[in-house]
């Protein structure tokens, strides 16, 4: 779930342009960047499982402004991102169908797709849903680098940290960009929702976690190599945004043929489509929660007895994942959505990162599962480092 959920269209496009750029010089930052969301779901997880309390139970005792903090952006980042998400899964169904619908209604049916899947199944369901998509994408992006060919010593070479002239801002947007943003705080309670419920599961948790993770690299790797081997090598520019990765169907069209481009669309829709169904379960989960501490008369007696699927409150945000965003696809500007998407991003990183940093090392979470050196390093460098990401995004908005 985290894996599928995490990668989407944009990292997938955010990897290839920097292969496209680069090479393989900025794989390190790409690796660096998985291992810095290992730390962060992992210690989402811990919180979980070591104290038996959710997260948003956990924000809550850092006092009120974590409550308006969250309640304000979690409806704000839904409604951007609903659009956002369904209009990455139109894209590559535009292509692949060219005499169909338009973007705006693939788009739409994508989002009811997503809201129908998860409404009508429990995470068990949805689940197995999430392997399909995320084996298709595996196969696709990891089947069509080993048909572009990588350098496998320029890509050893990659691993050494270096700085090309004039990429640093991009290598800490690389850093910190793929694997996920709000969905890695609903890691835990997918992990609850899998069973997982005590310490006993941790190591079982952190298995999870690694595996995830060792996946989002493969993916990111491949990608790069797409971009290095593909791209970099011809001079070949592609859009930053979305539509960067049709730019890329169309060089592999004239290089390899109309099959290999639709079967990269294929896997480019079960990136993107994936990320909706991920989103559409887990973030409804967070608001689910959100909505039963601060407002349990409102959420139900199912959500407040711990039934959170399928309760009102979840349904609830389900449709305002949905409906509302397809307003803002009649703007017809997705590059527009996926800027304000990555700035509402960059505000939830330096948070979650921060606040886990403080709620593992108190008196809250029991002494044997509390940060160690690792932990509270991995912790505290990612927090500085997304708060950084968080003022670059805003002095970068187009003002």
């Amino acid at each position: 779930m985290v894996a599928a959920t995490g990668v989407g269209a944009g990292d997938l496009v955010a990897t290839t342009v920097a292969g496209s750029r680069y090479g393989y010089t900025l794989l390190w930052a790409a690796v660096v960047g998985c291992l810095i969301k290992v730390a962060l779901a992992e210690a989402t997880g811990r919180w979980h499982l070591a104290t038996g309390r959710t997260i948003f139970d956990g924000w809550r005792t850092l006092g009120r402004w974590t409550t308006w903090y969250f309640g304000i952006y979690i409806v704000v980042w839904g409604f951007v991102y609903g659009a956002t998400a369904m209009s990455a899964s139109g894209l590559p169904l535009v292509s692949l169908f060219p005499e169909g619908p338009s973007l705006r209604v693939w788009g739409m049916l994508s989002g009811v797709a997503g809201l129908l899947c998860v409404w009508f199944n429990r995470y068990a369901v949805v689940e197995k849903i999430m392997m399909v998509f995320a084996g298709l994408m595996f196969v696709v992006v990891v089947s069509l680098a080993i048909r572009v060919g990588p350098d496998v010593a320029a890509l050893g070479a990659g691993l050494w940290p270096t700085l090309p002239d004039g990429s640093v801002v991009y290598t800490l947007g690389l850093i910190g960009g793929v694997g996920g943003t709000i969905t890695l705080a609903a890691y835990g309670y997918w992990v609850t929702a899998k069973g997982w419920t005590t310490p006993r599961w941790m190591p079982m948790m952190r298995l999870d976690n690694r595996v995830a993770y060792a996946t989002t690299a493969i993916f990111v790797v491949a990608m790069l190599v797409v971009g290095a081997e593909l791209l970099h090598s011809a001079e070949i520019a592609v859009a930053s945004g979305d539509r960067g990765l049709l730019d890329l169907g169309e060089v592999l069209e004239s290089r390899f043929g109309s099959t290999t481009a639709d079967f990269f669309l294929i896997g480019f829709f079960a990136a993107s489509f994936s990320s909706v169904i991920g989103v559409w379960h887990g973030v409804s989960l967070l608001f689910a929660d959100f909505l039963v501490r601060t407002r349990p008369a409102l959420a139900g007696r199912a959500a407040v007895a711990g039934e959170r699927e399928g309760s009102l409150p979840f349904r609830a945000y389900l449709l305002w994942l949905t409906f509302p965003p397809m307003a803002l696809l009649f703007l017809d500007q997705p590059i527009g959505l996926v800027i304000a998407y990555g700035v509402l991003g960059s505000f939830f990183m330096p948070f979650l990162a921060l606040t886990l940093l403080y709620l593992l090392n108190s008196g809250q979470t029991p002494l044997s599962w509390r940060n160690g050196r690792l932990s509270n390093a991995a912790l505290a460098a990612s927090g500085v480092l997304f708060v950084i990401l968080c003022v670059q995004q805003i002095r970068d908005l187009p003002w």
